[in-house]
This record gives structure tokens, sequence and C-alpha cells, in this order.
């Protein structure tokens, strides 16, 4: 049996990742390596992520939760940027994101 947590971190998670990588490289110009140690994972990951290799399938309603995901992607990269922004408030802010889905039976 599998924890909610458990299904949209394998789900959720790369897309969020997604969003935030192509937020901090694309908006504040900072480069993969800098947005690697910032969200606790590869520079390869990252590269895949920008690309659109990685974290963009497995959500079933990915149209309706999208745009929450994106929101909540914008503000974690802008705090990641404008503040010493840890990997585990990183975490901590996708524990947060998943709160609301859940809350708002999105997920």
């Amino acid at each position: 049996m599998s924890l909610s947590c458990e299904s949209v971190a394998r789900r959720v998670l790369p897309v969020y990742r997604s969003f935030v990588a192509k937020e901090l490289i694309l908006r504040y110009k900072l480069t993969q390596n800098v947005v690697a140690r910032k969200l606790g994972t590869t520079q390869a990951a990252i590269s895949q992520y920008v690309n659109s290799k990685r974290g963009v399938k497995g959500i079933p309603n990915y149209a309706e939760i999208e745009a929450l995901i994106q929101e909540a992607a914008a503000k974690v990269a802008q705090r990641m940027v404008t503040s010493n922004f840890t990997s585990e408030e990183f975490s901590d802010s996708f524990c947060d994101l998943c709160m609301e889905l859940r809350k708002n039976k999105k997920i």
C-alpha cells in the first residue's frame, strides 16, 4: 500500500522541481549547477527538467493542478533568490503544496 505522500512525491514532486528549476534559470538567470545545489539534486537532473525530459508526465488531472504548482514554484523561486533558502526549506515548501492540493481535493 502506498501512502498518499509517496504517491504525490512520485508524481507531483518532479513537476514542481521542473517549474522551480525553469523559474530560477529563465527568470533569475542562475546556472544549472547553482539551481541543483539549491534543490538538492544534480546538474544533470536540472538539465532534464529545463529541457522537459523529466517532470512532465504521470498526473491524471494535470490540467487542473498545473496553475497551482506553477504559482507555488514561482513563490519558492523568488524566496530562493532573495533569502538563504535551504534544500530542507524546499522540501517543506513541497509539503505545503501537497497539503494545499489535498485540501482542495485536487489529488
